[in-house]
Formats: C-alpha cells, sequence, structure tokens
C-alpha cells in the first residue's frame, strides 16, 4: 500500500485550495486510491468506508494531516494569517475574541518559526497588530523581536524591545539576522548591546550561521563580517576568509605572500573554519561540492563576481580544478559551479527572467565546455531526507541534466553551454 503523504502547510496557506484539496483527496478516497486511503488510515478515520466518506471526513483528514486538530481550526488559521497578511486589524481582532487560545498557539498550527500571532505579525511589520494583540496578553514578545530583527523590520524590533522595557540581549541575538544577512537587524543589535564575545572571551558572534546559510546576498554578508571585526571578534587570516569578507585587499596581500595562491585548492575546513562553529559538507549550504575547492569555484557559490573578475585578471587559469578525493570525486572546473549553485536555487524563485552572468564570463575567458569530473553529493537535510548521490564523469552540462534537485540547476547556464559546443 502506498505511504500516506506528508503535508506542510505553507507561511500563507490559502483557504480555497485546502477547500479543493479536500474534495480532490474525497474524490481519491471514494475512487480507492492507495495514497488516499492510506491517508485515511493513518489520521484516524480508516473505518469510513469509501462509497459513505463525506466531505467532511475528507477534511478532517487533510486538517489532521497538516497538524491541525480539526478543520474548523484550519479555517482558523487560514484566515487569521490571511488577515495579518492583509494588516486588517479587525479581522485579527475577530478571530481573537471568539477563540482567545489561539493568542498562544502557533499562528499556523503546525511548529512552525513563524511563530504565535504576534511573532507572525513581526515578520511582516504589522505594528498594529502587534500593540493589539500585546493589549490582549500575548506573551511571545522575545520571539516576535527576533523574528523582526531576522527579516529587518527595524522598527518593529525597537517597538518590541520597547514593550519588553528594554532588556539585556541574549547571548545567541544575532543568529537570526545572521541567517537572512541582514546587516541593518544586525547593526541595531549591536545598538542594542549584542556582543562577539562573552565575558571569557568566548565567540559568541554566529559567523558559522553567515558562512552556511542558504541566503545569497554578498554586500550584506560582508558588512556583517566587518561589524564583527570591528566589535572585537578575530576572523582567521587565510585567503578563504578574505574571500567571504569581499576584502580584495586582503586577497591582494594574501598573493603576495604566496604566488601559488590562485592554484590553491582549499580543504573544506578553511573554507568552512570548525574553529567558527562551522559544520560538515552536509550542513553548510552549498550546490557543486566546495571541499578542495579553489577561490574561483568560491566565487560562484558565493555570487562573488567583483573578486572573480580579479582572479582572472591576476591571471587565474579559468579551467583550474578542484582536487580528487580517495575516492576519485572532484577534479570539477568552475564551470560545473555555474550550473548547480545555491545562487541558482535564488535566481530559480525569482520572477526576474533567468540569467548566466558567471557561465558567460567563464566561457567568454575560454573554460572548456567539456570537461569532465565526477562528484558526490549530499544535499542539507532541510531540503529532506537526502542520501548521498554519485555523478559520475559528468560534464557540466551532464552535471546539470543528472543533478536531482532542478532548484539548484541553472537552465540559462545550461543553454549557453550548449551554445559554446558543450555536451552531455
Amino acid at each position: 500500500m502506498s505511504e500516506a503523504p506528508k503535508r506542510y502547510l505553507p507561511v500563507r496557506p490559502n483557504l480555497d485550495q485546502l477547500k479543493h484539496q479536500a474534495k480532490d483527496l474525497l474524490r481519491q478516497f471514494r475512487g480507492g486510491d492507495s495514497a488516499a486511503v492510506a491517508e485515511f488510515k493513518e489520521q484516524g478515520k480508516g473505518g469510513v468506508l469509501p462509497a459513505e466518506a463525506k466531505l467532511s471526513d475528507a477534511q478532517l483528514v487533510l486538517a489532521r494531516s497538516y497538524q491541525a486538530p480539526s478543520w474548523p481550526r484550519l479555517v482558523v488559521a487560514c484566515r487569521l494569517v490571511d488577515a495579518i497578511w492583509r494588516d486588517d486589524l479587525e479581522t485579527v481582532r475577530e478571530i481573537m475574541v471568539r477563540h482567545p487560545n489561539v493568542l498562544h498557539e502557533d499562528a499556523l498550527v503546525r511548529p512552525s518559526n513563524w511563530g504565535p500571532p504576534m511573532s507572525y505579525a513581526a515578520n511582516l511589520g504589522r505594528d498594529r497588530i502587534i500593540e493589539m494583540l500585546h493589549e490582549m496578553g500575548a506573551r511571545d514578545h522575545a520571539k516576535a523581536f527576533n523574528r523582526a530583527a531576522l527579516q529587518t523590520r527595524i522598527a518593529t524590533a525597537r517597538r518590541l524591545h520597547a514593550m519588553m522595557d528594554f532588556p539585556k540581549l541574549p547571548d545567541g541575538a544575532l543568529g537570526d539576522p545572521a541567517y537572512t544577512l541582514s546587516a541593518d537587524g544586525t547593526a541595531m543589535l549591536f545598538e542594542l548591546g549584542a556582543r562577539v564575545m562573552d565575558e571569557h572571551g568566548n565567540r559568541l558572534a554566529p559567523v558559522d550561521v553567515v558562512l552556511e546559510t542558504d541566503s545569497r546576498k554578498p554586500a550584506a554578508k560582508h558588512a556583517i563580517l566587518e561589524m564583527y571585526v570591528q566589535h572585537g571578534l578575530t576572523l582567521p587570516d587565510t585567503a578563504p576568509m578574505a574571500l567571504h569578507r569581499g576584502r580584495i585587499d586582503l586577497l591582494e596581500e594574501h598573493l603576495r605572500r604566496d604566488p601559488l595562491l590562485l592554484r590553491r585548492r582549499f580543504r573544506f575546513d578553511e573554507i568552512y573554519p570548525p574553529e567558527m562553529g562551522c559544520h560538515d559538507e552536509v550542513m553548510a549550504t552549498h550546490g557543486t561540492p566546495l571541499a578542495g575547492a579553489t577561490l574561483l569555484h568560491m566565487c560562484v557559490d558565493y555570487d562573488e563576481m567583483e573578486i572573480a573578475l580579479w582572479l582572472l585578471e591576476r591571471g587565474m587559469d579559468v579551467d583550474e580544478k578542484a582536487a580528487v578525493d580517495a575516492d576519485g570525486f572532484g577534479g570539477h572546473t568552475a564551470l560545473f559551479s555555474t550550473v548547480v549553485s545555491q545562487p541558482n536555487s535564488w535566481a530559480n524563485r525569482s520572477d526576474e527572467p533567468l540569467t548566466a552572468p558567471f557561465t558567460k564570463l567563464l566561457l567568454e575567458r575560454g573554460a572548456d565546455p567539456n570537461v569532465r569530473a565526477s562528484l558526490r553529493k549530499q544535499l542539507h537535510p532541510g531540503y529532506g531526507d537526502e542520501p548521498i548521490r554519485e555523478y559520475r564523469d559528468v560534464t557540466p552540462l551532464s552535471w546539470g541534466e543528472r543533478f536531482h534537485r532542478k532548484a539548484f540547476v541553472n537552465e540559462a547556464a545550461m543553454r549557453l553551454i550548449v551554445e559554446w559546443g558543450g555536451r552531455g
């Protein structure tokens, strides 16, 4: 028998879509669809006969699969979230009066980073709603403050800080804006007393979050790391860290000291230093593997065009390969990274036409479109239950064709490679 599907309510659920989904589930169950039958059983409605099933049965099953106790509770969640997005103060008030328990429950019913209604409103900077929920007895001020800082809702964060009577910030306060690379949020937290080290000299600044987050905002990333340094944190004096900081002046100094810098292949722990709290290759969010990569490979996955140009102007070989490990994986050029990368996952979500500036740059500088390599990749657990996958003897083009998560693949890059004679 098929397994019941795993359902996750989106950040802004659409009630009309859920109503259609319930009708589809009922139709599938009545038709004997194995997944629908499994879902009914899993959600405690296995005793219902398909011929006797009602829409209310399907609605309850669907609600439970979204971790709501009932269909009416799911409807309340959808109405509440929609009202917060629309800054509809009166509808939020009406919901809270009729369902006071909702004030302290997750707005999305399921456990969510967006939190209870006040925190959810803080994500969107809905100050009027926050004030009202505060007066109604909301208690999630600290989480709401953190979410406002994460989302760069600076005025909202300051308002919440005042509501809490200007408390001392906890040691982990810098982590939220680090994840979204919010330079303004980080600056505000420093104004309010955030620290990069504790009284014993232990690092508090979440450098690991800044380096490993899936966000790609180079200018903001540079600014945050420089703020950490300005407030007393010492970062490793390495070429990869200079690249992370966007400091061409430091890279110039590294090149002066090490004329072979442009041919260097850096270990994973040099790119993601464990002394800064960094983790293994799976936890550090990137696309094409960076273990044993060059600075040029790093530039592609971190969207550092200015540094890439500097490297090429200083004479870096556009086809410099990453190291090959003991199992024969590696040996890929930076062109592979333009096809599968973390920035691609953001570009593919955008409404803007997909472009491939790094691919164009490397091909114009003479990159071989048909170089071959073998690659092994496991994505961050945030993308689901991801096994290690192997891609043997692939070209940049076939790397993109075969890669299992198309959100990371740049179709514009693949078209360019084909135009330049690339083959799968």
